[in-house]
């Protein structure tokens, strides 16, 4: 069912087959006919006019152009997949030549003609827009919108405007998901991949990647996000030039957290210190029913101010996370420190939207529990990738807030691995969620055991549960390890000599 375009640029379909693959790091490489067979149909349904216009970019660049540098000019003409290229820019599983060309697309020099920009301005703003001035020139091009930076006697600030027709190309784009996913479906069918719920998990994207172009619910996520950032953590403040189509916020000085120079260990240290504690583990404890993740936190929206603080720039898309999905992660890594297969394979199935195959589930829990007794802990990566597994194995599915969750996780952490390769992440989390758990001890006394109604989403049943497993976790450690030893070497006895010929 593969698309091909008799008229695409002569070395169009190679540069597919090849260089697109390597978006798919090498644990998924059995996915990667699908994704380059994928992205021909995507491109194969755009609208002729949109297509001329790629295949246009296509052939002025360089003979000598590498595929990657194509790879990303090609991106650059969707919104849905220039958000793609943005997601993987720092995923350390990726070529190095590849995520320098694709970190590009974090932020782009401004194309959009500034006439264009103005005349949106005036439309916005009226007579308002004349005791403002703005600068001839935008700072920056992101996916859907341009940020040109304006003052006015009292201050300097920034509008964030839609790019001209966006809206039009990103419902261009979702309608082709629709398609795509019936595609996907038969094509991964025919590949031997896992089933997979294509439809829901390329609408459940959608719907998210809708809010891009949604500047009123930006500004709601923005006002609420100036009550609940801690210490240290600066979000625009909005002014009151802002209209449905239109955020004015303050500006914010600085440069992309990834890209000041001169930096020494203990500042960079600090400065992934305040990501993690704003962006996980400050809405991970929130004690609301819901809880408010920044979905976008790739390095275009994350500054150093000039005076050493982090910036959080773009609130477009935020994913919300009910407090029992928070809860059931936590409880599932209780259960991994304490090897407790069944342990696990419950907070799994708690957050499942289906009932699971017990056998299946409790084979792929097992195999998760050898990496910990190998060395790597069992914290909120490690649990996300488990998940991860699970999904793609087609043994599950998940609410797409998880799905959101993990996708956000998956861009935050190559930024962390490029500002602080060390940074102590489930560390860090780990000791912000026990101070809090400390803190709330006087109110616990006085509530039931099983009581969740705090910060920490843990109660003193699971504490006493999980000390009391603590001997049992040490022998399933240890049985796990001489499983383990005996699978590696293959310990079997010894099968009796053959019967001697009469």
């Amino acid at each position: 069912m593969s698309q091909r375009n008799p008229d695409w640029p002569e070395g169009l379909d190679t540069f597919l087959d090849l260089e697109v693959a390597a978006l798919v790091p090498e644990a998924y490489a059995h996915w990667r006919p699908l994704v380059a067979g994928g992205l021909r149909y995507f491109l194969a349904a755009l609208p002729e006019e949109r297509l001329e216009t790629l295949f246009v970019d296509q052939l002025a660049l360089p003979a000598e152009a590498s595929p990657a540098e194509r790879l990303v000019a090609l991106l650059r003409h969707s919104p849905t997949l220039h958000k793609l290229g943005q997601v993987v820019a720092r995923d350390r599983r990726l070529a190095p030549e590849l995520r320098q060309r694709l970190q590009a697309l974090e932020s782009l020099p401004a194309s959009t003609p500034m006439p264009d920009l103005r005349r949106i301005l005036r439309r916005e703003l009226g007579n308002a827009l004349d005791s403002l001035i703005v600068a001839p020139q935008a700072l920056a091009e992101g996916s859907v919108a341009v940020a040109v930076p304006f003052s006015w006697p009292g201050g300097e600030g920034v509008f964030k405007i839609l790019k001209p027709g966006i809206a039009a190309r990103l419902e261009e784009d979702l309608a082709i998901w629709v398609r795509l996913a019936e595609y996907l479906e038969v094509e991964s069918a025919q590949l031997g991949l896992p089933p997979l719920d294509y439809r829901e998990i390329l609408a459940s994207v959608g719907r998210l990647l809708q809010s891009e172009v949604d500047l009123a619910g930006e500004q709601a996520h923005m006002a609420a996000a100036q009550q609940t950032v801690p210490a240290g953590v600066v979000v625009p403040a909005l002014l009151p030039w802002c209209t449905p189509r239109l955020t004015a916020m303050t500006r914010v000085h600085g440069q992309p957290i990834t890209e000041v120079d001169g930096l020494d260990p203990a500042e960079r240290r600090r400065l992934a210190t305040a990501l993690v504690h704003g962006l996980l583990a400050q809405p991970f404890l929130d004690p609301a029913a819901e809880a408010p993740f920044h979905a976008d936190p790739h390095a275009g929206n994350l500054f150093r101010t000039s005076d050493g603080q982090v910036a959080l720039l773009d609130w477009a898309l935020v994913v919300r996370v009910p407090r029992p999905q928070r809860e059931a992660l936590l409880r599932l890594i209780l259960a991994a420190l304490a090897q407790d297969t069944a342990g696990v394979a419950e907070a799994i199935a708690a957050m499942a939207l289906q009932a699971p195959d017990p056998a299946t589930l409790r084979a792929i829990v097992a195999t998760a529990l050898g990496q910990v007794r190998h060395g790597r802990f069992p914290g909120l990566g490690w649990s996300l990738d488990l998940l991860d597994r699970i999904a793609t194995q087609g043994t599950l599915r998940f609410p797409e807030e998880l799905l959101l969750l993990r996708k956000a996780l998956l861009t935050l952490q190559g930024v962390l691995a490029d500002l602080d390769p060390a940074c102590p992440t489930d560390t860090l989390l780990l000791g912000w969620g026990l101070a809090r758990f400390v803190s709330e001890l006087p109110a616990r006394a006085l509530s039931p055991l099983d009581a969740r109604a705090f910060g920490c989403p843990l109660s003193l049943a699971d504490l006493y549960t999980w000390t009391l497993s603590t001997p049992a976790a040490a022998l399933r450690y240890w049985t796990g390890q001489w499983q383990d030893w005996g699978r590696h070497f293959d310990v079997r006895p010894a099968a009796p000599p053959p019967a001697a010929a009469d």
